[in-house]
């Protein structure tokens, strides 16, 4: 599952979310083209691992209290939020199989 993310919609769409299921947070912007690199891996591994984390994306031109709230420096940034919290993170664009072996630990 996918889902757009906004200021106005992050607490209850990823902090609330993550109590349940683990929500995978991509801070991206359009004009970054590694954010571009990254975006249909992630949406990839999404379908594969179906009903496992929710992938949500953050465009930080148009959420910038997201981006401030998070510290993001530098895109694309990457986070796993697992009970309300940051469980895990990433930044930058890297291979399928390396998001994998980083993922799926923290999904079981």
């Amino acid at each position: 599952m996918e889902i757009d993310v906004n200021d106005d919609n992050f607490n209850s769409e990823v902090i609330e979310r993550s109590k349940q299921i683990p929500v995978l947070v991509d801070f991206w912007a359009p004009w970054c083209g590694p954010c571009m690199i990254l975006k249909p891996i992630l949406e990839n591994i999404s379908k594969e691992m179906d009903k496992k984390f929710i992938l949500a994306k953050v465009n930080i031109e148009e959420n910038s209290e997201c981006a401030n709230n998070y510290r993001i420096m530098s895109i694309p940034a990457v986070k796993l939020f697992k009970n309300g919290k940051v469980a895990s993170e990433f930044v930058g664009a890297e291979p399928e199989s390396a998001i994998k072996n980083w993922l799926e630990p923290q999904l079981s």
